[in-house]
């Protein structure tokens, strides 16, 4: 629905997302493409957003095949690094933005809300009983978690990353636009969370929700297996002030052994799909996509 003055609701800003650190596939096409469809339907405005914090693995060539690839499929964003809106060109990059996180980092430590932490991926798997959180990642199980009243262990290591302190048993409830009612229960679903890495980088978490804020993006769709991501990012949302967008996780595509399609699955990318001499219609009437 487009912004109606007669009852005050926010013009709907939706948003794309791709992280050129691969050549985009399909299960990619089929999210950006409901997103595209949403906010569409709601005469609202489509930002494209390059999610490139990933030093090591985003390359320039991932980059330009990434534009191309959108193109060809018949993507196009209102607000962007090549159409910019509200925001500078630059600004529509996460590698340009570290100031954005920085401040919002800042804001979490000085009300405690983060901590520092030298605990490695190792060091959390092999934990004593660590259990794992809905999507697999790890419960941290809080080695350098400050204790009530008590101090964490300085942050003078190279090695140190930072925290994001869950409050344990707190429920994050929210009502997803595909997959209904969710709830999650801090410290039991998810642990504490890195929002800064060693190396100094901010983490997806974080600099997801402070772009999301910034860019005023009101319904965020993406993938069903960041369900419990929405969960962690909405506390991000709380401890910062901000207010958190709708949220609409879309169905995953598999392939044909059912595996959740990655980066790795070269046939099944765009730019080999393409090759193969497929079009855009037909990969978007393929596999009983509902768009």
């Amino acid at each position: 629905m487009a912004f109606d003055p007669s009852t005050g609701a926010k013009p709907y800003r939706g948003r794309l997302a791709p992280s050129p650190t691969g050549y985009l596939h399909l299960g990619h096409a089929r999210t950006f493409w409901r997103a595209q469809e949403r906010a569409r339907a709601a005469g609202g405005t489509l930002v494209l957003r390059v999610d490139d914090l990933d030093r090591e693995r985003c390359r320039p060539e991932y980059l330009e095949a990434m534009f191309d690839d959108l193109r060809w499929f018949g993507f196009a964003w209102d607000e962007g690094p090549d159409r910019p809106g509200e925001l500078a060109p630059d600004q529509y990059f996460q590698s340009a933005r570290a100031a954005s996180y920085e401040q919002a980092f800042e804001g979490l430590r000085r009300n405690g809300r983060v901590y520092p932490c030298r605990c490695s991926r190792k060091d959390v798997r092999a934990a004593v009983n660590a259990p794992h959180a809905a999507d697999d990642e790890p419960i941290y199980p809080g080695t350098c978690r400050p204790t009530p009243g008590g101090a964490s262990r300085p942050a003078n290591s190279g090695h140190t990353c930072w925290r994001f302190h869950v409050p344990d048993g707190e429920p994050v409830e929210f009502v997803d636009g595909a997959c209904g009612p969710q709830q999650f229960v801090a410290g039991r679903d998810f642990g504490d969370f890195v929002v800064r890495r060693a190396d100094g980088t901010f983490s997806y978490q974080l600099a997801c929700v402070v772009d999301d804020a910034a860019m005023r993006i009101t319904e965020v769709v993406r993938g069903r297996d960041l369900l419990v991501s929405t969960a962690r990012q909405i506390l991000l949302y709380r401890a910062l002030g901000f207010t958190p967008p709708a949220f609409y996780h879309c169905a995953l595509v598999t392939d044909e052994r059912g595996v959740r399609l990655a980066k790795r699955h070269d046939a099944l990318s765009l730019r080999q799909l393409r090759a193969q001499g497929f079009t855009p219609e037909q990969l978007r009437s393929a596999q009983g996509w509902e768009l």
